[in-house]
């Protein structure tokens, strides 16, 4: 059976060296659920990015050091709130147009969650301020616990059991505040109720969580669940216009 090919564009513009360190680990998270990764470079021209994403069967967004533009949802930039990256959020909307037209599974991983939701309709916290360490950095496995909503389909997937909670590793300054459209709240931090990831509604594997799980896969059952799932998902898609779900 193919490998499905799923797309994760590159990580940041300005940042190379975040771009270098860390989009390897969403290659290897998907290689390991036995999926084929797909460099999106943020150069390419839009009818390239189009092109190499109609060949692929899943998107995965992952994480940057940018943050999403705040002008998208509203809102002039605080002076806690990072640059944006111009190039990043053209090609994700790129992207999340292509899995959003097509039923694509879809899988944002901290700012790519935040760029799902913004593009969603949703809006963000732009500098978080509270008492739990959500900047532990890449360095810390298990930074906070969660809590994960019991009818969710990530509770489901990550196999906890009867478990309420999951410890998480946190590298993030912002989160969600308003859920996009067709978004709902899947897990928290139930110390102080910062959204840790959110779902679609129907059959489309549509999710975007708050944490890295690509930095914790050997250390991590839930996060090769995770990665697993979302694999899975590719390999079984096939070519639907969303309307088609609709009227279903």
């Amino acid at each position: 059976m193919k490998a499905p090919r799923i797309a994760i564009p590159e990580p940041n513009l300005a940042d190379s060296d975040y771009s270098a360190r860390s989009w390897p680990q969403y290659a290897r998270a998907v290689e390991f659920a036995g999926g084929e990764p797909v460099k999106v470079a943020l150069r390419d021209s839009p009818a390239k990015v189009a092109q190499l994403v109609a060949s692929c069967e899943g998107v995965l967004l992952p994480g940057s050091p940018a943050d999403v533009n705040p002008q998208k949802y509203g809102e002039e930039a605080e002076p806690d709130c990072a640059a944006a990256d111009a190039a990043r959020e053209a090609v994700d909307e790129l992207l999340l147009q292509d899995a959003s037209n097509l039923y694509k599974p879809l899988l944002g991983i901290c700012y790519g969650f935040q760029s799902l939701n913004v593009w969603r309709g949703g809006t963000l916290v732009q500098h978080l301020r509270t008492n739990i360490n959500h900047t532990a950095g890449r360095m810390t496995v298990e930074a906070h616990a969660i809590e994960v909503e019991a009818r969710s389909r990530l509770r489901r997937i990550l196999g906890l059991g009867t478990k309420m909670t999951l410890m998480v590793n946190s590298s993030h300054h912002q989160s969600v505040a308003v859920l996009g459209d067709g978004l709902v709240r899947a897990a928290w931090s139930p110390e102080d109720g910062v959204v840790e990831a959110a779902e679609g509604h129907g059959d489309q594997f549509l999710m975007g969580v708050q944490w890295h799980p690509e930095r914790v896969l050997e250390e991590s059952k839930a996060s090769q669940s995770l990665f697993q799932s979302f694999v899975d998902a590719a390999a079984a898609w096939e070519p639907r216009m969303i309307s088609e779900s609709v009227a279903d």
